[in-house]
């Protein structure tokens, strides 16, 4: 029988935080990895991937389907726009916000590599099973939603 998590000793053996940081990091190399040939890193991935998938979005939009920061994004719209994979095209309200639209290139790369993702996921539910797979994902998506709902609790608190 196991202990409660109330009674362990606690330590980074004992960390959802710490484990799930580190399972993000192996997942995020082993798809760099697979990235290589594509000059892209997951991150500038997943931005081309939300741009692709819905054109014209504005920073902030990407950001949040990104799940970045409005700097991280700006950082990484600069690099893929240097890469030649979008464009930025002034809002036709407001001139200072711009949208985002995916180059030919841009949308072909996106294409070429959506496997290579979906190929690590395949395998690490392969790993565990389909079943284990799911119920982790719904889990770790519930955590996501209360860590959220927490967080702007506090903020609410603070000035």
């Amino acid at each position: 029988m196991k202990e409660s998590i109330r009674d362990v000793k606690w330590g980074l053996d004992h960390s959802l935080g710490f484990a799930l940081g580190v399972a993000s990091r192996r997942m995020s190399q082993l798809f760099g990895q697979r990235l290589r040939e594509f000059g892209l890193s997951p991150e500038q991935w997943s931005v081309l991937h939300v741009i692709a998938g819905q054109e014209g979005l504005i920073q902030k939009e990407i950001a949040e389907r990104a799940a970045k920061d409005k700097p991280t994004v700006t950082r990484i719209l600069d690099a893929l726009e240097e890469k030649g994979l979008i464009t930025r095209k002034p809002g036709e309200q407001d001139r200072r916000s711009f949208r985002v639209y995916a180059t030919d290139k841009g949308k072909e790369i996106a294409a070429d590599t959506e496997p290579l993702e979906r190929g690590v996921n395949i395998e690490l539910a392969d790993r565990v099973g389909e079943d284990a797979y799911y119920a982790l994902l719904a889990q770790l998506k519930d955590i996501i939603g209360f860590a959220d709902r927490l967080l702007e609790k506090e903020q609410e608190v603070k000035p």
